[in-house]
C-alpha cells in the first residue's frame, strides 16, 4: 500500500467504486467503523465528534453511532446547519440518535477522547470563524484527537495548512494515504496514520494509476543491487568521488566511505594533487588518484570500467567546477550533481539542462537541499501558482531531464517521467555537518552497481533514514557508512539477498 493519492484520484477510486456497485452509504459505513475502532483502542469512555456539512461529517456520525451500540457515551458537536446536510452524509446523520450539540468550545469539556470529522482532505480555503474556533479547541483540549481521513485545516493533496489545522494524535484514512499525510506541514499534523480497507477494490488503482509513492522498498526493491555467487568487485561496479582542494576534502572522503559501504565495488577519490596526501593518508579501501581539473577527468572516466561519479561536495563553486560538471555529463558514467556541483550552474540552468540532454539512457540525480533548489531552479520555485513541493520537484525533474531529489525531513525524489517518491523516515538528528554529502555517496554507490536513477535515489533517500534511525541520539555524519550493514541485513532479509 505505498500508493498515495491526490484528492482527485481519491474521489475517482470513490466513483469508480460506487459505479461498480457499491453504495456510497456502504464506503461511508465502513468509513466510520474504523474511526470508531480506532477510538475503541483508547483509553475512556466519552467521545466528542465534531462533524461539519460534508462527508467528513457523515462517517463522523456512522463513529458517533458506532461507539454508542458499543456503549460508549458520545455527544455530537455540529458545525453548520445540520438540515444542508445531502446524500450519504444526509443518511448516516438520520441514523444517529443521540445528542447533537451547536458547536462551541465549551461543548468538548468533559471527554476522553475527541474525533475531528469537520472538514475532508479536499479543504481548499482559508478556515474562517466557528471553524477556525472549533480546530482551536480541540488543539487546547486535553483529549486525544482521531482525526477522519485528515486533521481538519490540512488539504490532503499539498499538505498545506489552511491557516490552522488540528493536531491529531492518530489519523484514520481510507483505501491509501494521500500525499498530504507525508509532506510537510501536513505530515506534523497527522500523528499515527492508519490506513482502512473501507471496501474500494484495488484495481480502481489500475484506471487511476497514481504517480506517487511512500518510499519503501516495495517501491524499488526489485532493482536494489544483489549480490551474486559468482561476482567480484569488478562486477559491482567502480564509484568515482571528485574531491575539492586540501581544505575540503572531509566531504568527499564521507561521500565515498558511503559510496564504497552502499555496495560499490571499487570506489576512488579522484584528487587535486595539493590534496592528495591528506586524501590518501585518510583514506583506507577508497582508492585515491591525482586528478586535476576537467580534462584529466574527462580522461579519467573514459575508461567505462568507471560507472558513476558524484561531483560537489567540498568542490568548490565556480568556473573550474562547471567544466568539470561538463566533463563528467559527457561521460558514459551515471552522475551525481550535489552541493558546489549545484550552486556553480545557479545561473545558467539552461546551460546544465543542455549538458544533460545528450544523456536520456544515461542516470543523472540533482540532490539539492531548499536552499540550492531555490537558486538553480528559481522560475519554479517563485511561481506563485506552483506552491505544491511534490509538483515543484516533478517540474524540476521535468526541467532538468533529470532525476531530482529535494533533501528535507519529507525529501521528494522524481523523475523526468513524473513518478515520485516522498521519503517520511528522516529523523532529526539528520541535521548534521556532512550528512548530506553521505547520502550522495549511498547514491553514487547504488547507481555504480546498476540500479536506475530514480529507483537509486529513492533507496538512497530511504537507507539515510534507516542509518540515521539505528544510530540515534548523537549521530555524526561519520555514523551513518558504519550504521548500513545492519540497515542492509535487515532490508535484504525482507527483500531477499541473493539476485
Amino acid at each position: 500500500m505505498i500508493e498515495l493519492l491526490t484528492n482527485a484520484e481519491m474521489a475517482e477510486a470513490d466513483r469508480l467504486t460506487i459505479a461498480g456497485g457499491t453504495p456510497g452509504i456502504e464506503l461511508m459505513e465502513n468509513a466510520g467503523r474504523a474511526v470508531a475502532d480506532a477510538a475503541s483502542a483508547l483509553p475512556g469512555r466519552r467521545v466528542v465528534v465534531v462533524a461539519g456539512p460534508g462527508n467528513n461529517g457523515g462517517d463522523g456520525f456512522v463513529a458517533a453511532r458506532r461507539l454508542a451500540e458499543r456503549g460508549y457515551i458520545v455527544r455530537i458537536v455540529f458545525v453548520g446547519d445540520i438540515a444542508r446536510l445531502k446524500g450519504d452524509a444526509a443518511i448516516a446523520a438520520k441514523k444517529w440518535t443521540g445528542k447533537v450539540v451547536p458547536a462551541a468550545p465549551a461543548a468538548l469539556a468533559d471527554c476522553d477522547i475527541i474525533i475531528d470529522a469537520l472538514f475532508g482532505a479536499g479543504l481548499d480555503r482559508e478556515v474562517e470563524g466557528l471553524p477556525r474556533t472549533m480546530i482551536e479547541a480541540m488543539n487546547a483540549s486535553s483529549a486525544p484527537v482521531i482525526a477522519v481521513d485528515l486533521p481538519s485545516g490540512v488539504n490532503g493533496t499539498t499538505g498545506a495548512v489552511m491557516g490552522l489545522a488540528v493536531n491529531a494524535a492518530h489519523t484514520v484514512t481510507f483505501f491509501r494515504r494521500k500525499t498530504g499525510h507525508l509532506v510537510l506541514p501536513g505530515r506534523l499534523h497527522c500523528g499515527a496514520v492508519h490506513v482502512a480497507d473501507i471496501g474500494i477494490p484495488a484495481s480502481t488503482l489500475e484506471t487511476i494509476k497514481p504517480a506517487a509513492f511512500m518510499n519503501r522498498p516495495a517501491l524499488w526493491g526489485r532493482a536494489f543491487p544483489r549480490l551474486r555467487i559468482n561476482g567480484h568487485k569488478y562486477s559491482r561496479g567502480h564509484a568515482v568521488v571528485v574531491s575539492g582542494g586540501i581544505s575540503t576534502t572531509g566531504a568527499g572522503r564521507l561521500a565515498a566511505r558511503g559510496a564504497l559501504r552502499a555496495g560499490a565495488g571499487l570506489v576512488t577519490i579522484a584528487s587535486p594533487r595539493d590534496a592528495l596526501p591528506v586524501n590518501a593518508a585518510a583514506s583506507l579501501a577508497v582508492m585515491v588518484r591525482p586528478v586535476d581539473g576537467a580534462a584529466e577527468l574527462g580522461a579519467f572516466l573514459a575508461d567505462d570500467r568507471r560507472n558513476a561519479v558524484l561531483l560537489g561536495p567540498g568542490g568548490g563553486v565556480g568556473p573550474a567546477m562547471r567544466e568539470q560538471v561538463a566533463a563528467a555529463l559527457a561521460s558514459k558514467a551515471a552522475v551525481v550533481l550535489d552541493a558546489d556541483a549545484l550552486t556553480s550552474f545557479a545561473d545558467d540552468l539552461a546551460g546544465l539542462t543542455a549538458l544533460i540532454a545528450p544523456r536520456p539512457g544515461t542516470a543523472t540525480v540533482l540532490t539539492p537541499h531548499e536552499g540550492e533548489f531555490a537558486r538553480l531552479f528559481k522560475a519554479i520555485h517563485e511561481n506563485a501558482n506552483v506552491y505544491v513541493k511534490l509538483e515543484k520537484v516533478r517540474l524540476a525533474a521535468s526541467k532538468a531531464g533529470a532525476t531530482v531529489l529535494l533533501k528535507g525531513p519529507d525529501t521528494v525524489v522524481a523523475a523526468p517521467d513524473g513518478r515520485a517518491s516522498i521519503t517520511d523516515n528522516a529523523p532529526p538528528t539528520l541535521a548534521t555537518a556532512g550528512s548530506g554529502d553521505v547520502l550522495a555517496g549511498f547514491m553514487a554507490g547504488l547507481l555504480a552497481q546498476g540500479m536506475p536513477a530514480f529507483e537509486a535515489a529513492s533507496a538512497a533517500a530511504w537507507l539515510h533514514g534507516e542509518a540515521a534511525n539505528e544510530v540515534g541520539p548523537g549521530l555524526i555524519a561519520e555514523d551513518l557508512s558504519e550504521a548500513l550493514p545492519t540497515v542492509y541485513r535487515r532490508l535484504l532479509g525482507e527483500i531477499g539477498a541473493a539476485s
